[in-house]
């Protein structure tokens, strides 16, 4: 199973690449066979060799790595999988752990079907380029499945005027407005500075005085701060990340493997 999808993201590194420790680890390996033999570093070892022995020993392992490179690469591409298999274990027990914060914290708004079987889950940032250009791919995703859970999760990573943006768009549940509030500032180009989002907001029909009010409430900064807890624990540091039964994906993904994650999580099957 693969735990981390990469696709574009505003920031952050989501995920190891074996391929990259693979080429560092050869290139260090390398350097040490071209570094000549020590004699005195063989003297300090606890092996019980002789000089002469530990100079021998130094040559046929220096031979062998030369003659055979094929194994080393062998043994270190077994040795990052290893690695990679056990970061999957431990990120999907931390999905399994924290489901309840993922899925059903009442503080994340929930569109789609409330009452879907499977859900999607977005962290987002109102400012992040990507998230507007995943946006209505993950909106005709949850139009074309009616049984899919959309929840909001809202991770303001680019700024104080990403953290208003936030407050602001949690506010907006108070008037019953977070949905179309949401979207229009998604779907809203150029900056979004205080003015614009406020702007924004009135556009939508919000009471933008009543909103500002509301933007005070403490719980608002609780809700981000949680969001903020959660993304850490699931080593999620940029915007957009999605997380769909078991995967977590990193970056704005196409409708159709956003399709795939989906079955996937459903039926166990990518392809059913």
């Amino acid at each position: 199973m693969s735990i981390f999808y990469q696709a574009n993201s505003r920031a952050g590194k989501y995920l190891s690449r074996p391929r990259g420790i693979i080429a560092f680890v050869c290139a260090l390996a390398l350097i040490l066979i071209a570094v000549p033999s020590v004699p005195g570093y063989a003297q300090n070892s606890d092996d019980g060799l002789t000089p002469r022995q530990a100079d021998d020993v130094i040559k046929l392992l220096r031979k062998y790595m030369l003659d055979h490179p094929e194994d080393i690469v062998s043994a270190l591409e077994s040795y990052a999988t290893r690695e990679k298999l056990a970061q999957e274990d431990e990120v999907r027990r931390t999905l399994a752990d924290a489901r309840p914060e993922i899925e059903n914290d009442e503080g994340s708004f929930v569109g789609g079907n409330p009452e879907g079987d499977i859900s999607v889950v977005e962290f987002f940032d109102y400012r992040c380029s990507y998230c507007k250009r995943v946006h209505d791919t993950v909106q005709k995703l949850v139009k074309e499945d009616g049984k899919l859970r959309l929840v909001y999760k809202e991770f303001p990573i680019l700024g104080p005027d990403s953290a208003i943006a936030s407050r602001a768009a949690l506010a907006s549940r108070q008037q019953d407005k977070y949905l179309p509030y949401h979207n229009a500032l998604m779907s809203a180009r150029g900056s979004l500075n205080r003015d614009r989002i406020l702007e924004i907001a009135g556009d939508v029909g919000l009471d933008v005085e009543q909103l500002e009010k509301d933007m005070k409430d403490p719980e608002i900064e609780k809700i981000i701060s949680r969001n903020h807890a959660l993304a850490q624990r699931l080593n999620v540091s940029g915007t957009p990340a999605f997380v769909i039964g078991d995967e977590i994906i990193a970056g704005a993904a196409e409708l159709g493997q956003f399709k795939k994650l989906v079955s996937l999580a459903r039926t166990g099957c990518a392809t059913c």
